[in-house]
Parts: structure tokens; C-alpha cells; sequence
């Protein structure tokens, strides 16, 4: 019985030690609050403002591509900040969105792109890449 015990104690060592090392290689995703956001743009780190409804097709479409580059090494230092656009809308004007689906990037305080109601992989990746640049 001690064997059995110790590869279960092993084996859950190992998984929570690749979770951990998993999520410390994954971007941040949040939900928008004005100093958060603030405070990710005077540090310089690529942000990805996202505008979304829970009711549109479009937003759901995009859901997986922004978790599958959420999940890329290459976006470790990114921040995601979702936006409630039926919750939200100061927000929403603030950021001069007219509709949900929309994507803003930033390096720093700098916008490098938008798009609204993109679903393409590669341009919405495009979009990501945008903020890693100096």
C-alpha cells in the first residue's frame, strides 16, 4: 500500500509543479478596472482591452482563439481586460467601441491596433503580436 501511495504523491507533485509553471507562462486575463488598467500601461506591458456581450455569436467566436493565445509563452507579460459591454458602457465610450466584438491592443499607453467583429486566427493573432513590438 506505502508504493501506491508514494507514486500518487509523486504524481500529484508533478502535475501541480507543471500547473504552476503552465500558469506562469500564460497571459493574464481580468475583468476592466480603471486602475489596473492604469497601472499595466505606465509599466509598459503588452495590453489586450476586450469588449464583449455574452449574447453575441461573434464574441463567442473569438473566445477560443484569445484562449488559445492566452495560453502562448510569447504573451506571458500580457494583460487581458474584459469589458461587459451590457454592464459596462462608460467603459465601452471611453474606449470609443460602438460595438461588443471589439479588440483593442496596447503597448504601454500606446493603441497599436483594433478590430471589431474580426473571428480570423491569424489576424486577431496579428493583433496580439502588434504589442510586443517597441
Amino acid at each position: 500500500m506505502k508504493p501506491v501511495l508514494s507514486i500518487l504523491v509523486a504524481v500529484s507533485a508533478a502535475t501541480l509543479a507543471i500547473m504552476t509553471t503552465q500558469g506562469a507562462l500564460a497571459a493574464e486575463v481580468k475583468n476592466y478596472e480603471a486602475a489596473g488598467f492604469k497601472a499595466a500601461q505606465t509599466s509598459g506591458v503588452p495590453i489586450v482591452i476586450d469588449i464583449a456581450a455574452s449574447w453575441c455569436p461573434t464574441c463567442a467566436a473569438q473566445k477560443p482563439i484569445i484562449q488559445s493565445l492566452v495560453a502562448d509563452p510569447a504573451y506571458k507579460q500580457m494583460v487581458i481586460f474584459h469589458v461587459d459591454f451590457d454592464s459596462q458602457k462608460d467603459i465601452v465610450r471611453s474606449f470609443g467601441a460602438q460595438m461588443q466584438s471589439t479588440l483593442i491592443a496596447y503597448k504601454g499607453e500606446k493603441e497599436t491596433g483594433r478590430s471589431v467583429g474580426d473571428t480570423d486566427q491569424d489576424s486577431i493573432k496579428a493583433l496580439f503580436a502588434s504589442t510586443l513590438v517597441n
